[in-house]
């Protein structure tokens, strides 16, 4: 079994640590007679529990970092963790970082739980499974900064279940909008699908959205009206087969029959965007600095793009979430995989990520800094985002839909075999 118990010196000081960084009740704390007493004794116990850590500490400190597999998030990770290892000296640390796409991320944790990543960063919708899994330790304490205080309080929200911290928050820009070459496009162009797919014939170019994908395909049925929600048991509830879900398939099929119309995935997107041929495009900032190089000066971003359903123009709805860096309730150095998920996860590692990614910070210092047409375009789709909730049998019939529609099968059975698979129990 890779976990290692945490000694009770070590347990004693996090204790300790817990009730002076996020505020102690009235008979814990001192009778001094100043803030200034009460920081000075905050901080005093912080650097006694990591020195603790360090006497404590023998041999090699081993942790894995599974982290996204993009260039840029590697080679800043491996920064941050060089950075990180160089602030204890007296310390051997091994740190390894391994490439695991963030989508994926849970599933391969619980692939087997004891041999996975010490530490690992996780969008928010995993949050339950990899809990009720026991894969992650519950943030108790902290030793270097209160997230409750410098983190925005949706972020730390959404790392909680049932009352409990088990994520620290890391980003806060997990959604998606629209890219586009403002030296091609003109607002007017991007502000509906319709304008947007006969501009793009007019100028012989692409645009489009990844529709056979039900994260991206939930943003036209939502837009719409329909709904989709999570069950506690994690199965679905879905009405994209009444009448207006059968009116928003028509629609997005007529969208899609464009031939200036394209569903890519993302290594296809990044191909035909290199070779000058997509002009807009939905996507995240994960790809922020790949629009960035192709549309040169005529970089843009906006909100999505509005769509006509029945005649009436609605506006495309999305997504919207946050990442986390967890740690593995089996870590083997529990302490100091801790101590690095702060690291990570504190305002200046934040501002570097977002330097290197473009992602946008959750920390409220780090993204007072930030500003980009990207983060923007995010913040005008924030008034039409969700978080996601859905059960894992709604993604492969959301595929199947999108297909279909892709290829101009839409139908009232279409749309029922659908939500039949969407919506069936869990076993």
């Amino acid at each position: 079994m890779k976990k290692k118990l945490v000694s009770a010196l070590l347990v004693s000081t996090m204790a300790v640590s817990a009730f002076v960084g996020c505020g102690a009740a009235a008979e814990e704390t001192p009778a001094a007679d100043s803030t200034e007493t009460t920081e000075e004794t905050a901080e005093a116990s912080t650097e006694d529990a990591i020195a603790n850590l360090i006497a404590a500490t023998e041999g090699t400190v081993n942790i894995d970092l599974w982290c996204s597999e993009t260039e840029e998030y590697q080679t800043v990770m491996k920064k941050l963790c060089d950075d990180f290892a160089a602030q204890y000296p007296d310390v051997d640390f091994n740190i390894t970082l391994g490439a695991v796409s963030e989508a994926d991320m849970k599933d391969r944790v619980l692939e087997d739980v004891e041999a996975a990543a010490d530490v690992f960063i996780f969008p928010d919708d995993q949050l339950e499974a990899l809990v009720k899994a026991g894969a992650l330790n519950e943030v108790a304490a902290q030793y270097t900064y209160d997230m409750n205080e410098t983190d925005t309080p949706a972020t730390v929200e959404a790392a909680q279940y049932d009352g409990k911290q088990y994520g620290y928050p890391f980003t806060a820009s997990n959604g998606y909008f629209l890219y586009y070459d403002k030296n091609q496009l003109s607002d007017e162009d991007v502000a509906s699908w319709e304008a947007l797919t006969a501009k793009a014939e007019e100028l012989g170019k692409e645009v489009g959205c990844e529709t056979a994908n039900g994260w991206y395909l939930y943003g036209f049925f939502k837009g719409a009206g329909c709904n989709l929600t999570e069950n506690e048991d994690q199965s679905n509830n879905c009405d994209w087969n009444n009448e207006t879900g059968l009116a928003a398939a028509e629609a997005l099929q007529e969208i899609a029959s464009s031939k200036a119309y394209k569903s890519y995935g993302n290594d296809d997107l990044l191909a035909n965007l290199n070779d000058g041929k997509v002009v807009a495009y939905v996507s995240g900032t994960w790809n922020v600095n790949a629009f960035s190089e192709a549309y040169g000066d005529g970089y843009a971003a906006t909100k999505l793009p509005t769509f006509k359903v029945n005649g009436e123009d609605k506006q495309m709805a999305s997504y919207s979430g946050y990442k986390f860096v967890g740690v593995n309730a089996y870590a083997e150095n529990t302490g100091w995989s801790m101590l690095l998920a702060e690291y990570l996860t504190n305002a200046t590692s934040q501002e570097a990520v977002y330097e290197a990614t473009g992602e946008g910070p959750s920390n409220t210092e780090a993204l007072a800094k930030a500003s980009s047409p990207a983060l923007d375009a995010l913040a005008a789709q924030s008034e039409f985002a969700e978080l996601q909730r859905v059960g894992g049998n709604y993604w492969t019939p959301a595929e199947s839909l999108g297909k279909n529609i892709l290829e101009g099968k839409v139908s009232q059975q279409v749309l029922d075999d659908a939500v039949a698979g969407i919506t069936q129990p869990v076993e």
